[in-house]
């Protein structure tokens, strides 16, 4: 049944190639980079390693991010390796190229079709890989068991509508869980769903996500803004997605935020920086784009928006702000992660939708570190309650603080399972 099941999504992924590089085309449009490095998703590499690699998949930003610390102590561990970090996206690439240098050699992942992922394989000849969260592909890793490289998955997730996905699928998904060498789970819940679509005795070993390090110079950098903003409350949309900047402005069209607010709009995606920018316009807003304010003069009290349209500079907005209402909740997109503003002591709410990280919201909620709401109009009604309630504001940034602190560690427990 396992061979039907891959030879069924083979001839999938065989139809698909052609859509893929489309898709690539246009996305390319607003974001060259996708145009770039074609040979890499069909597995053609040009530089071949100098020493023996350990691989890493971080698919885009957020997990790039995460495993830096990791990446760190592999390399002090592993000396005399290079790291692989493959990716997904442009974004997640540039990143590691932001924050690792030439400490990294850096590539997309191949598609996963067998003759790609053979010569990917070959190239590379890594020791053994590493997954993060559940980038999961059938013929990666049924091919690196068969090649004899040891796979292990970590800070693995798995929420209860992926698992139902996964179930339906079974006889594609379980053997390939079977295969992974070890797998490390966030939470026990995420470790009980795992084991459901066949994942081999799953370890709860914590979220790596929580034993970051907060980047002192961009701390620093959000605290100089506020020199420029004035005396003005600062709340900050993060990490919004497409639909929510539109949601979000007819919500405040029917209320006055107290105290004149600056509001600090982070679109998620770059491409998309452009989009908002003319929504702002359309809608009459005052707004000034980050990447054409020098970050010291200034900002006019009748300002109403800084839309924050540079790269790398998440925590500086994180940092200048006295609310954060996070991007991905407020629709149908499970939300982005409540950690960096929790760790920054700022106080976090959240839309109803947060499936990517209902663990994590659930765990900061009660400890009131973060407040979810069932609409954008109630999210709106809790942010007007916040920003005229500075003892209420000080209390959640200190929860978030200890909520922080008390996760760390599942570095120290992921490095323990890997050679």
């Amino acid at each position: 049944m396992a061979l039907i099941w891959r030879a069924f999504y083979r001839c999938a992924w065989l139809i698909a190639l052609p859509l893929a590089f489309v898709y690539l085309w246009r996305r390319g449009r607003r974001q060259p980079a996708y145009r770039q490095n074609w040979g890499e998703r069909l597995g053609r590499y040009p530089v071949k390693p100098s020493k023996p690699v350990i691989w890493l998949h971080a698919v885009s930003v957020g997990e790039t991010r995460a495993a830096v610390p990791l990446i760190d102590a592999l390399i002090e561990r592993h000396p005399d390796h290079q790291i692989l970090l493959t990716q997904m996206t442009p974004t997640g690439r540039e990143t590691a190229q932001q924050l690792l240098g030439d400490r990294v050699l850096t590539a997309y992942l191949p598609y996963d079709l067998p003759f790609a992922v053979r010569r990917f394989l070959r190239h590379f000849q890594p020791r053994f890989g590493v997954l993060m969260e559940m980038e999961l592909w059938p013929n990666l890793i049924h091919m690196s068991k068969q090649a004899g490289v040891p796979l292990y998955l970590i800070n693995a997730r798995l929420s209860e509508r992926s698992m139902r996905g996964y179930l339906k699928a079974g006889g594609l998904i379980r053997p390939m869980m079977a295969e992974l060498t070890a797998v490390a789970a966030q939470w026990e819940q995420d470790a009980e769903r795992l084991r459901a679509v066949g994942a081999i005795a799953p370890k709860v070993l914590g979220n790596i996500k929580f034993d970051f390090e907060l980047d002192g110079e961009q701390v620093a950098r959000g605290q100089a803004w506020r020199q420029a903003f004035g005396d003005r409350p600062v709340w900050m949309a993060a990490s919004t997605r497409e639909g929510e900047e539109a949601l979000l402005l007819d919500a405040l069209a029917t209320r006055t935020l107290p105290g004149n607010p600056l509001w600090l709009l982070v679109p998620r995606h770059p491409q998309r920086f452009n989009d908002v920018a003319a929504l702002l316009t359309e809608r009459k807003l005052k707004f000034v784009r980050r990447s054409e304010w020098d970050g010291v003069s200034p900002l006019p009290t009748d300002m109403q928006v800084l839309l924050g349209d540079s790269m790398g500079e998440m925590v500086s907005y994180y940092a200048t702000a006295d609310v954060v209402v996070m991007g991905g909740s407020l629709l149908d997109f499970g939300c982005q992660s409540v950690i960096e503003p929790c760790a920054l002591g700022v106080p976090t709410l959240v839309g109803p939708s947060t499936f990517n990280f209902a663990d994590v919201v659930r765990e900061a909620k009660a400890v009131d570190a973060v407040r979810q709401f069932d609409d954008v109009a109630a999210v709106l009604d809790g942010l007007v309650r916040l920003l005229g309630d500075p003892a209420g504001r000080q209390a959640m940034g200190d929860a978030g603080r200890e909520f922080v602190a008390r996760q760390r560690g599942a570095l120290q427990r992921t490095l323990e399972m890997l050679p």
